[in-house]
């Protein structure tokens, strides 16, 4: 986990939409509806995991024309992005409890 991309909020909130979807893949405009996110913050985080083999795209293989509308593409976690957004999550979850029970 180390290796690969930074694990911000954004990057969690990415990898957990694709990790409850799974084994789905889901399209990029999917993944922005759920997570929110701009395209301008989207896309470059699913660049760096797909570089990482943390997720595989694909393009829809219909042509523009047949689909009456731009091409999609699907993404979807491989087995080390899935094992690496589980424990991205956990960790993520488990700090933050830590820190509201010392404010305590």
């Amino acid at each position: 986990m180390r290796n690969g991309p930074q694990l911000t909020t954004q990057t969690l909130k990415v990898l957990g939409t694709l990790l409850n979807n799974r084994p789905d893949a889901l399209s990029g405009a999917d993944i922005g509806r759920t997570t929110r996110l701009q395209s301008g913050t989207l896309y470059p985080i699913l660049l760096r995991l797909e570089q990482a083999g943390w997720v595989e795209s694909y393009w829809e293989s219909e042509t523009p024309q047949e689909l009456g509308r731009p091409r999609r593409r699907f993404y979807q976690l491989t087995a080390i992005g899935a094992r690496t957004a589980k424990e991205g999550i956990r960790d993520f979850t488990s700090t933050i409890g830590e820190l509201a029970w010392r404010r305590r």
